[in-house]
């Protein structure tokens, strides 16, 4: 195994300081990290996207894993220390400089498929894991997502109809996905120390349910849970056609969203899509 410098010691010697506004949050503890590369299973020489490595904890438990790592990272100033990382894993890590959002990720994996591993930064998690999430091509260019988000955003991608926690998060994750909770950091782990805790989140795509359009997912989720204290009635009157379906289905439009099962809100979306 390639010996390396501990990651503090990488930070100092660089001066790194985790920016806030880049919703950086560094992790140090290296057999953790170990932990966190395991859970998609083996990654022998398999490709994996990462986004904002920072000093790149992460990408040396993935490098040491064997996998072949693309790493996004916007902060030019961990550029030297990524730099250090090919070197000592020649061949096996690619650094691209520039804004996960704005890149084509398919694309950028040169259209192989790629497991994503990411401490995503705080300020575009969500913002990523539904752009992951969206679109109507499917099964998509990644083979699992294992993301670490705030633990208050990791159970509302997990949460079951009925829970304070379940909203449009967890629709658009387990409409044609398994998403688990698989691993709870605590806060203690970063540094710095971010206010709230941590947990991560591994999502495995499955086949896409017959006859649904993911805009019409999308469309209802936004209107049903943008409004969710309301009955259907009121949340998803502007939704042409959603009315008369809730009544053809058999679901009672005095209902809230949050009662609403995953597979009632696929069924709604598969008559309005028709």
């Amino acid at each position: 195994m390639t010996t390396l410098p501990p990651i503090r010691e990488v930070i100092a010697r660089h001066g790194l300081s985790a920016s806030k506004a880049l919703g950086q949050n560094f992790l140090m503890d290296e057999q953790l990290l170990a932990r966190i590369a395991a859970i998609p299973g083996d990654l022998a020489g398999k490709a994996v996207l990462e986004v904002g490595p920072g000093p790149g904890g992460l990408t040396r438990a993935l490098l040491r894993a064997g996998a072949r790592v693309t790493a996004i990272e916007m902060d030019r100033r961990c550029l030297p220390a990524l730099a250090e990382l090919s070197e000592a894993f020649p061949g096996q890590l690619t650094v691209i400089e520039g804004d996960a959002m704005k890149l084509d990720h398919g694309e950028v994996m040169d259209g192989e498929p790629f497991a994503v591993l990411s401490n995503l930064p705080y300020n575009v998690g969500t913002a990523l894991f539904v752009k992951w999430l969206s679109g109507e091509g499917w099964p998509p260019a990644w083979t699992s997502l294992t993301l670490m988000f705030q633990r208050e955003v990791a159970e509302r991608i997990v949460a079951a109809p009925g829970t304070s926690a379940y909203g449009r998060l967890a629709v658009l994750a387990q409409w044609r996905a398994e998403a688990r909770l698989a691993m709870k950091v605590h806060r203690s782990a970063f540094t710095p120390p971010p206010k709230v805790m941590s947990a991560v989140v591994h999502v495995t795509p499955f086949e896409m349910p017959a006859g649904v359009s993911a805009r019409m997912i999308e469309r209802l989720t936004e209107a049903a849970f943008g409004q969710r204290r309301k009955m259907l009635r009121q949340s998803l009157k502007g939704v042409p056609g959603a009315l008369d379906a809730l009544g053809r289905l058999g679901i009672d439009e005095t209902r809230r969203a949050e009662t609403v099962s995953v597979a009632e809100f696929v069924a709604l979306a598969r008559a309005l899509t028709a």
